[in-house]
């Protein structure tokens, strides 16, 4: 079962004491053969696909997607870039410094619901609710793909006590001056005066008077 058609998870009950033997029986069956069934339920009026699985003394339910709901990956995928075998084996020795068994602490912290409860607080109490530091990028540097990789592995060593080294990291080369245009000359524009023709107006004559 590919996990890309798993949806979200629900906890299944009996509908009863009439529901109680089947829904054991259904458990147990699970249990015995370690198997998950697919089951079809109805959901806001529509019927989908199931997934039961038992999760302790219970049974619960991943709703499914329909294939025509999962998206082709094949448009998503970026074009083919050559990694040179170097940085491939320092990522594997960062997953290897990285694995755990256990989910570690910090990582299973919901720090989202708690900058919303730290809020409510402060304006219950009245005070300005806390504002979360943010750190500033370092100006003029920039840290390569295995300089990331170099300082992830070392800081994943110091972490569980072991040696480390010092990580590479490469300012950023320095923009070169445009070249300046050699400025264009100016060329004085010719003025040419429009000379005004005056016309004089010829002067009217008097009507003759007839006897």
């Amino acid at each position: 079962m590919d996990p890309i058609r798993i949806g979200q998870g629900y906890y299944l009950e009996p509908d009863g004491r009439v529901a109680n033997k089947p829904y054991i029986l259904l458990r147990k069956a699970l249990e015995r053969n370690a198997k998950a069934a697919v089951a079809k339920f109805a959901w806001h009026g529509r019927e989908r696909l199931g997934l039961l699985r038992v999760v302790g003394g219970a049974i619960a339910l991943h709703a499914m997607r329909w294939p025509d709901e999962i998206r082709s990956p094949e448009t998503l995928t970026p074009p083919a870039v050559e990694i040179p075998e170097g940085e491939i084996k320092r990522a594997l020795a960062l997953m290897d410094a990285l694995t755990s068994d256990d989910i570690p602490a910090d990582a299973a912290v919901d720090r989202y619901t708690e900058a919303i409860s730290d809020l409510i607080t402060a304006k219950q109490k009245g005070k300005e609710p806390p504002h979360a530091a943010e750190a500033e990028a370092p100006a003029g540097a920039v840290i390569d793909l295995m300089a990331a990789l170099e300082e992830s592995v070392q800081k994943a060593r110091a972490s569980r006590g072991e040696s480390t080294g010092d990580a590479t990291v490469h300012d950023m080369p320095k923009k070169r001056a445009a070249a300046k245009k050699p400025a264009a000359k100016k060329t004085a524009a010719t003025k040419t005066t429009a000379k005004k023709s005056t016309t004089k107006k010829a002067p009217a004559k008097k009507p003759r008077r007839s006897a």
